[in-house]
């Protein structure tokens, strides 16, 4: 049994490490702020802060019935140019020891090839993944205009009930560099670190990817979709019954620039000081929210084009339209919520939404 794991892991790291399969691309930060079209729609502000990348259409209400992210944005923060879909998650703050304020963790680029300290065109963000089956037939559907999902729990604050692709990893350089292997492998966690990273933290939120073909959304924004079968966080090509069509698996790689806090007595006695912006002292609520907005066929382009004529990754130009880096990171939002986050490197005397940080 434990000979066919390792073989099964090992498989996996090979793929994932040739990096065949997927598209990964780099989305600048649009806007910082608290708002929640899925989640909270209408209410400015929402609850917690997010980091936001994609299409500059991104609003307060995004309702399926008259907002079209491809027909209204009129830029995107992501390498390819016919994607106009939103993507978000929590923002990260340090909590000082000393004196309990809050200081918002900036991001970095991620590394664009495996073994190369060679960056991604991106200024903070995310690192988008839209991938294959990782066994079974390569085939995927690409969503339907209106579609949206979350996954993670931002409630959780123990290991119980977490889902296999929400982790975080401990970069050194090597891994900072091009150096990383497979997500939410036996080396990750879904808690923060309790130890300094000299390359930053990598959070990873992988999405389900099996869609029951009927529900463009669900009320928990989750049921219409579900994992495929055995638990993997990267996964095969089945599907149950009750969700029969295989999309693409999408993941984020958050790569969090933590090595200004690197100071070893604030992970003394096991401790970190890190929180995510709705109060998660433990990491274990991370979560992500999507909102597909790609024009036209363009995903189901790019999905079928993998593997041939040297698509892959960041570069299909053969299927897909490419902008530059620099008009990626120039598009940007301006926040429709009017409070101060800390984007420009203040202290705050708590989270906003005076969000209460709690182990």
């Amino acid at each position: 049994m434990m000979r066919n794991f390792v073989a099964v892991a090992s498989a996996l790291l090979v793929r994932y490490a040739v990096a065949q399969g997927m598209l990964r691309f780099g989305c600048s930060q649009l806007v910082i702020e608290r708002s929640d079209p899925i989640v909270n729609p209408g209410m400015n502000p929402s609850a917690h802060t997010h980091q936001v990348v994609g299409g500059n259409s991104f609003n307060i209400t995004m309702d399926p019935a008259n907002h079209d992210p491809a027909a209204m944005s009129t830029c995107t923060s992501c390498t390819y140019s016919e994607d106009f879909s939103n993507y978000w998650t929590a923002s990260m703050y340090f909590k000082s020891p000393e004196n309990g304020t809050y200081k918002l963790v900036p991001q970095m680029a991620n590394y664009r090839n495996r073994g190369s300290s060679e960056l991604l065109p991106q200024e903070g963000g995310i690192t988008v993944y839209y991938m294959q089956p990782f066994g079974g037939s390569s085939k995927t559907t690409a969503f339907k205009p209106g579609f949206r999902m979350v996954a993670g729990n931002p409630a959780l604050r123990s290991k119980s009930g977490t889902f296999p692709g929400i982790c975080h990893r401990c970069n050194g350089n090597a891994e900072k560099n091009g150096g990383g292997g497979a997500p939410c492998d036996s080396g990750d966690s879904s808690t923060f670190p309790t130890k300094t990273c000299s390359g930053g933290i990598r959070a990873t939120v992988i999405f389900p990817t099996c869609w029951d073909g009927k529900n463009l959304d669900s009320p928990d924004h989750k049921t219409h979709m579900a994992y495929s079968p055995g638990g993997a966080a990267l996964a095969g090509s089945s599907c149950p019954s009750t969700h029969p069509i295989r999309v693409p698996q999408i993941m984020y790689e958050i790569m969090w620039d933590t090595r200004q806090f690197n100071d070893p007595k604030y992970f003394s006695g096991g401790k970190q000081p890190f929180v995510y912006s709705f109060g998660d002292e433990t990491g274990h609520g991370q979560h992500g929210d999507y909102l597909f907005g790609w024009k036209g066929d363009a995903l189901q382009r790019g999905m079928d084009a993998l593997g041939k004529n040297g698509c892959s990754n960041d570069v299909c130009s053969t299927a897909l339209k490419i902008q530059s880096g620099k008009d990626a990171i120039a598009c940007t939002k301006s926040t429709q919520v009017k409070e101060t986050v800390g984007r420009k490197g203040e202290w705050l005397t708590s989270l906003p939404g005076d969000m209460q940080a709690m182990h």
